[in-house]
């Protein structure tokens, strides 16, 4: 085997498989909705941060913002006032009681605890749903999403806006035309979580009041009950095991998405980690996971590498030495060379720069996507395209598989220096049953879907 075969055909083969779980209505109908129309009633989730850029994205999409949910009111209080025409809510199982024949479709922009069961509820009742990375907190749920997808057959997507920029695509057809051979490892890192949320800690002991703009028992949603304290949210709850998932959890699903995308993997055979201290509360400081993925076809099995909190692969002989190593990125090793690239998306480059002169540039043999909030919008639309009926490229089909075998990472931290064997058709590791535990986690009373 000269090189990593990726034909047009498999490439896109996910992609035509997930039109068939696509409602199919006709061009202009809106799903949920009675009558035609050239907007799309959003119902936006999770209102601060991340949550105002989606409202503003959705609707340049062709979205029209119908109602704003946040626990609260200072944290969302921007997107409440930008969207002043929509209805307000801080609870969204009231928004959807109240509003089930309003809206179109939903966004879910909370922190990762919350994302399955706002999503999971939204497709059962026939609702599009955007979903923000990583699709879940745990590995059940990626299953439970993926298939609540397909007996729903709502349009999806999750917001790893990398996947629709080209950059994958480009990437595949230099793989596909072997410029680098056969691929069999492939590097992935971040310079999370350093500077930008702390991990490896205990439980607060402080007791703090609740600020009277937050529902602090609403924000917990599934979580159990824990005294409120300012190093949970916002933002840093990432740090923390019940809330986020972490360096993997926050950039993994941007970064191996181009491996997922490239060389089309899907579920590991295993995955071994090494990491700093873990106390199962906070995540570890660092953290270095190995997994490997097993050969498909014309694709030779693939070992991938993840790294976080500073950690970074060796720097390849191939690199020039006054390039930059960046703090975050994806290297693709072959046989016959290497490519680097930024991650989320970007185009890996072949190195030495050099070879993408000598290197005849193959054809564009690979679609390109609309956009990640334009393919979504038209998705709910039942739009075409081409031909084809629009399907967003991280559908919950493509990244339901992908979160799962990415957040599988975050078990292995239990047993640092452990190979868990995994088997994807009883979710569930072979040589270790008490690791089942952690693919899991149960929902508080009356927080159940």
């Amino acid at each position: 085997m000269s090189k990593t075969k990726i034909t047009r055909r498999r490439f896109v083969g996910a992609a035509g498989a997930a039109a068939a779980t696509v409602t199919l209505l006709p061009s202009g109908h809106l799903l949920g909705a009675k009558a035609p129309s050239n907007r799309v009633n959003v119902a936006q989730i999770g209102a601060g941060g991340k949550g105002h850029s989606d409202c503003r994205l959705s609707e340049q999409a062709g979205g029209r913002i119908v109602a704003v949910c946040d626990v609260d009111t200072r944290r969302g209080g921007g997107t409440f006032r930008a969207y002043a025409k929509a209805k307000k809510y801080k609870d969204f199982r009231r928004l959807f009681d109240e509003m089930d024949k309003d809206v179109d479709a939903v966004v879910v922009s909370t922190p990762d605890h919350m994302h399955a069961r706002i999503s999971l509820q939204a497709m059962a009742m026939g609702k599009g749903v955007y979903c923000q990375k990583p699709l879940t907190r745990t590995v059940a749920e990626a299953r439970q999403m993926t298939e609540a997808a397909a007996k729903y057959k709502v349009a999806t997507q999750m917001g790893n806006q990398g996947h629709s920029t080209g950059g994958n695509q480009a990437t595949a057809e230099y793989v596909q035309a072997g410029a680098i051979g056969t691929v069999r490892e492939v590097h992935v890192w971040t310079d999370r979580p350093v500077k930008w949320w702390p991990q490896g800690m205990g439980l607060p002991k402080e007791k703090m009041p609740v600020p009277p703009t937050l529902a602090w028992d609403l924000w917990l949603g599934v979580a159990p009950v824990r005294p409120y304290h300012k190093s949970y949210l916002p933002f840093v709850w990432r740090g923390w095991v019940g809330f986020g998932t972490g360096a993997l959890g926050d950039i993994a699903c941007h970064a191996m998405d181009s491996p997922f995308t490239v060389l089309g993997l899907t579920a590991p055979t295993s995955v071994k980690a090494s990491c700093s201290p873990f106390n199962g509360v906070s995540f570890p400081n660092w953290s270095i996971i190995e997994y490997q993925f097993p050969a498909v076809d014309s694709r030779a099995a693939v070992k991938l590498v993840w790294y976080d909190g500073g950690k970074k692969p060796p720097r390849p002989l191939q690199l020039e030495a006054d390039r930059r190593f960046g703090g975050n990125g994806v290297l693709y090793i072959g046989d016959k060379g290497a490519m680097l690239g930024g991650g989320g998306g970007s185009f890996c480059r072949l190195i030495p720069e050099k070879r993408m002169k000598t290197f005849p540039a193959p054809k564009r043999t690979l679609p390109r996507p609309g956009g990640h909030y334009a393919d979504w919008i038209d998705a709910c639309k039942g739009k075409m395209r081409n031909g084809r009926r629009v399907v967003p490229g991280s559908h919950f089909g493509y990244s339901g598989p992908m979160t799962e075998a990415v957040l599988l990472g975050n078990v292995a931290l239990y047993y640092p220096g452990r190979e868990l064997q995994w088997d994807p058709a009883k979710m569930a590791f072979a040589n270790n049953s008490d690791a089942n535990q952690y693919l899991k986690s149960e929902y508080r009373k009356g927080w159940t879907l």
